[in-house]
């Protein structure tokens, strides 16, 4: 392992040891409390340009595969353990974390107080980071920091996001290839805008009935709203994503045409975010965020507390209650989790139903989502 040095724009400097990619990395450090999946979480487009501290202290002991993958590539900064494991046991495993990491030119960083770095985030909110293997000098890391892009400034959505279209032909869990030759017409297509969306997304909603056509995010709304009206297409779905909401000003105006057309939606967190900001709701970013697999969400029709998966620095303001029926409630917090639009055929969660990693308890919302268009 090499040495790797940090600094953190609040002063905290820092070394550790790296495994994985070296280099010099900038980002934006947050916190994950999930006690597995490391490779869901890492591979998931929605870190796109952060740092992820697991607080989970052992890291790396399962190893890593390809069925794992939530998307095409890491986009992650990178990941921050206590204790790293090259050692890996497990009968899926096709290759350490260490291996994994280098192939997707992602750095890994080790033997560090994760706690501490925990604490950091916790109280000062959100901060970032560099890391690099090749420059120890506190003041020239101090420089490089303040002069790169800060995690607000950056579309991320032109990198994760699928540059054509595709139909999305996986179902749930074994993604084991699903056939369209029987029942065909009973399955109801549906177009899904990529903005980095997770692959077990796509894998629920095939599991649940629907033929999934996936677009890239400079989608056109004109020509989904025609496709809708002609029957093509039921409903469109608002995926998860990075960065800030309030940056891709294209994508909300075209989501905006989709409201006035009445087309059917449904979205996910970053899909969640454009739909309030589309509806002229801004939102506002959290202090640190809300990262991991344990978070209590009620359902404010069911009053039933489901544990959720999370992942979001982001969120959309009370005032949307103007327009729409707020569904879901964070309990640690008490920031809204999910709405129903008052005059529109959309409803929408921040939280992750799909999990990978996480507790299954809001799986049913695509259900739902399917009953509800059919």
């Amino acid at each position: 392992m090499q040495d790797v040095w940090i600094y953190i724009e609040d002063g905290t400097f820092l070394k550790a040891k790296s495994f994985g990619y070296g280099g010099t990395k900038t980002g934006e450090i947050v916190f994950n409390t999930s006690m597995s999946g490391y490779q869901e979480i890492i591979s998931d487009p929605s870190y796109a340009g952060q740092f992820i501290v697991f607080t989970m202290p052992e890291i790396g002991n399962v190893g890593c595969n390809d069925d794992d993958m939530e998307s095409k590539a890491v986009y992650a900064s990178g990941m921050i353990v206590r204790n790293y494991q090259q050692r890996y046991s497990n009968f899926r495993a096709k290759e350490s974390l260490d291996e994994f990491l280098k192939e997707q030119k992602s750095m890994g960083i080790c033997e560090i107080d994760t706690r501490f770095l925990t604490k950091i985030v916790r109280d000062g909110g959100s901060l970032m980071m560099i890391a690099s293997t090749e420059v120890s000098d506190k003041e020239e890391l101090k420089k490089l920091l303040k002069n790169s892009h800060r995690i607000e400034e950056i579309n991320y959505i032109k990198q994760v996001s699928t540059k054509k279209s595709y139909i999305h032909q996986y179902g749930a869990w074994n993604h084991s290839k699903m056939s369209y030759n029987t029942n065909i017409e009973n399955r109801k297509k549906i177009v899904a805008i990529d903005f980095g969306i997770k692959r077990n997304i796509l894998n629920e909603l095939s599991e649940v009935g629907f033929e999934v056509e996936v677009v890239p995010h400079d989608f056109k709304a004109k020509e989904l709203i025609k496709r809708y009206k002609t029957g093509e297409i039921k409903a469109v779905f608002l995926s998860n994503g990075p960065g800030d909401p309030l940056v891709l000003k294209d994508e909300a105006k075209q989501i905006r045409e989709l409201i006035d057309a009445k087309v059917p939606m449904f979205a996910i967190c970053l899909g969640h975010q454009l739909l309030s900001i589309a509806h002229g709701y801004p939102t506002y970013k959290l202090k640190f965020g809300q990262h991991g697999g344990n978070h209590p969400v009620q359902n404010q029709e069911s009053k039933i507390v489901e544990i959720t998966a999370q992942n979001h620095n982001y969120n959309v303001p009370d005032s949307i209650c103007e327009i729409a029926k707020i569904t879901h409630i964070n309990l640690f917090d008490r920031t809204i989790e999910g709405v129903k639009y008052k005059n529109s055929p959309i409803f929408s969660v921040q939280h992750h139903p799909e999990a990978s990693p996480g507790p299954h308890d809001s799986r049913y919302i695509f259900k739902q989502f399917a009953d509800w268009i059919k």
